[in-house]
């Protein structure tokens, strides 16, 4: 069993957990994700490693309630217990050689930046991190960010923190003003990460996307999360997640990721406060 040792609300959609799991926190590195099941008839859910604490043996993670499991995994306490917590899966980030660097994140694609960022930074990049939310009152982590990175611009759709539009199109201020960076990495909804692969290419810059497919077994075997580079298949789970973001056929990516939609609303449909449990 794997206690929850802290939960932190992060906004109303958005909650920061620690778990002891020092076997997982002994080997996990940025870019890396676990698989957690609540109890033993939970489904499995891949959640990025946020942090690691070799020391003390816990990984943070940072989840939106926006299924079933994740509403049901807010409804527990510190002392509770998660029945599973494998990882860490998937291939670490490699950003040996890099100087200077853009990390784009999007929403709760932040909470994926953080890290990346965080290790680029420690390596000794120079380090662009730009964020984007809806409005100010869903910003996270601005303390944690701004240790992460040289330099951080955080934008909002509404402009409600005084810096009004989207994360692509900072980046392309940036891109216009003569920023050359060696890599860019980005991080959010399929749409964003297109997008910022789009702008890039023109500049011949080394573009990185982390592909958060859907996934089961997180061994490659279930096929879930495939994902088409460079015309091949390729599975996020064992191949990725991070991918060359100018490879990607995200018009499949996108066009899979709707797939369950009808089944996500239903089985959202109602969450029991009395007995913690997703019920229609």
């Amino acid at each position: 069993m794997y206690r929850i040792i802290k939960k932190r609300v992060l906004n109303e959609t958005v909650t920061l957990m620690e778990i002891l799991a020092p076997h997982v926190a002994r080997k996990a590195l940025p870019g890396q994700f676990i698989i957690l099941r609540i109890d033993e008839r939970g489904e499995r859910i891949p959640l990025t490693v946020a942090e690691y604490d070799r020391q003390a043996g816990t990984i943070t993670i940072i989840f939106q309630k926006v299924g079933a499991t994740t509403l049901r995994l807010d409804t527990l306490k510190e002392g509770d217990e998660l029945v599973d917590f494998v990882g860490p899966l998937g291939i670490a980030s490699e950003f040996e050689g890099i100087g200077r660097a853009a990390v784009v994140g999007g929403g709760l694609g932040v909470a994926i930046a953080y890290p990346q960022a965080k290790a680029l930074h420690e390596l000794g990049a120079n380090v662009d991190l730009i964020v984007g939310f809806r409005n100010k009152d869903l910003i996270i982590l601005e303390e944690e960010l701004t240790g992460a990175c040289t330099r951080l611009i955080t934008m909002t759709d509404d402009g409600s923190n005084g810096h009004p539009g989207f994360v692509t199109a900072a980046l392309d201020e940036r891109l216009k003003a003569g920023e050359r960076y060696d890599t860019v990495v980005a991080i959010g909804p399929l749409p964003m990460m297109k997008a910022v692969a789009e702008m890039t290419r023109p500049y011949g810059i080394h573009t990185i996307v982390s592909m958060n497919s859907v996934m089961i077994d997180g061994t490659g075997m279930c096929g879930c999360c495939r994902v088409i580079v460079d015309g091949v298949t390729k599975f996020a789970c064992v191949d990725g997640p991070d991918f060359d973001g100018h490879l990607v056929d995200f018009d499949l990516a996108i066009a899979r990721s709707k797939m369950f939609l009808a089944e996500e609303k239903e089985a959202t449909a109602h969450l029991c406060n009395l007995l913690g449990e997703v019920r229609a």
